[in-house]
């Protein structure tokens, strides 16, 4: 084969499988790639070339180890790895080294999957870019928090990376690189070992380049097989749910809506809108506010002692945070939970809701990673989500759409996100 780089992770995993590529010749094939592409565009802030190299001839050398026998894998910058730094996008913790994996980097490895290095965060997660451009134009954001993780899969440099989402850290990189980004239910990947954000939603998933590879990346972290072995539906009750922000939506994502309404509709069983809550207009306000608190909770070390480091926007969120009053977020607690019970019974009646995954194209400049106003709500009731790269925008930039499934039945999303997939392409 010419490029195994360019192979999706199902299809390489397969070859491996049959002895048809071995682990070391994909493993080259990205860290060519990597050496033509990373000096542009910033994905990784670190390489474990030779150890690699000597985990993929360990696998080539011995029995199958998992699913993920032999493929590469982008782990972003606040997952703790044994052999190598983890510094979460801040000079507070230049040069850390952690003694063991986080559960999730271990669960990878024992699946077979090849750490080839950690990938650019923004600051501690948050709202800071961090150096990464985007792929299709590196004038462009690739998104964030997982800037790295997005844009490596996208351009080839591996198949699959790890990632986070406490508001939108998933599925908008997924939407600005056009890769298919997996955000579980809530709890249902362990957090061991990853800086934590805010408690309440941060959600550890991950990116392949189709909706098949985030299925077999999310099989492994989230130790449920049905995701790559539920049958896909023969039609499908979908929801619509624009959000009570529909209205900042830019004419490429009313376009995506449009073409995806008009594939989808015919095939389904039923595609409607979905009535939400009526007060679920304060949704994004919501989740915004439950995070300052939660991150200010979470940082309030680096925030005492470091401030000197942080960067200005983080200091506001931080100090923002701080101030809200107990009442309020004992309210705003309530009321995410009675909406996750008015948004769960909307599952009674569809099998997903398709909703908006960024407000457009990825936006011009580097200094911002754009607006997770979109996901907001999915994140604050821990609903699981699939981005679908589907479309381009008018500058030929990614666009796309996201399901959202209910609580707790993962494999359905996937099975469903695929089903579309088959669709919209």
């Amino acid at each position: 084969m010419d490029d195994p780089s360019r192979l999706d992770a199902t299809v390489a995993a397969a070859l491996i499988a049959r002895r048809e590529l071995s682990a070391e010749a994909l493993l080259r094939a990205c860290l060519a790639r990597i050496a033509e592409r990373d000096g542009e565009l910033r994905a990784f802030v670190c390489l474990d070339v030779q150890g690699a190299l000597a985990q993929a001839r360990a696998l080539d050398a011995g029995p199958p180890r998992g699913p993920l026998h032999g493929l590469p894998l982008g782990v972003k910058d606040i997952f703790d790895t044994r052999d190598l730094p983890t510094e979460c996008g801040s000079p507070i913790f230049a040069g850390h080294r952690p003694r063991v994996d986080a559960a999730a980097v271990a669960l990878c490895r024992e699946a077979g999957a090849v750490v080839i290095g950690k990938t650019v965060t923004t600051e501690l997660a948050n709202m800071t870019a961090g150096p990464t451009r985007n792929p299709f134009n590196p004038a462009h954001t690739p998104g964030g928090s997982s800037s790295g993780s997005a844009a490596a899969v996208a351009d080839f440099m591996v198949p699959l990376s790890l990632g986070t989402q406490t508001a939108g850290s998933l599925i908008r990189p997924a939407a600005c690189c056009g890769v298919a980004g997996f955000k579980p239910s809530f709890g249902r990947v362990p957090r061991a070992g990853v800086k934590p954000n805010a408690d309440s939603m941060d959600t550890v998933g991950g990116f392949g380049r189709t909706v098949a590879d985030a299925a077999l990346l999310g099989a492994v972290l989230t130790g449920d097989k049905r995701l790559v072995q539920q049958p896909l539906p023969d039609t499908l009750r979908i929801g619509l749910v624009q959000g009570p922000d529909w209205g900042e939506a830019e004419a490429d994502v009313q376009t995506a809506w449009t073409r995806a309404v008009t594939a989808l509709a015919p095939q389904a069983q039923r595609c409607e809108d979905a009535a939400l809550p009526g007060d679920f207009v304060d949704v994004a306000a919501v989740q915004a506010a439950l995070q300052a608190h939660e991150t200010a909770a979470a940082l309030a070390d680096e925030h005492r002692r470091h401030r000197d480091l942080l960067s200005p926007a983080l200091i506001a969120l931080l100090d923002k945070g701080r101030a809200i009053d107990a009442t309020d977020i004992e309210s705003h607690r309530a009321r995410a939970a009675r909406w996750r019970g008015e948004v769960d019974a909307l599952f009674d009646r569809f099998d997903v809701l398709l909703a908006p995954s960024a407000l457009d194209e990825a936006p011009e400049g580097l200094q911002h990673t754009g607006d997770p106003l979109f996901c907001r709500p999915w994140s604050l009731l821990g609903l699981p989500c699939v981005h679908l790269p589907f479309a381009s925008g008018s500058t030929g930039l990614p666009v796309g759409l996201q399901l959202v499934g209910r609580f707790g039945e993962d494999h359905r999303l996937m099975a469903a996100a695929q089903w579309a997939m088959q669709r919209l392409a």
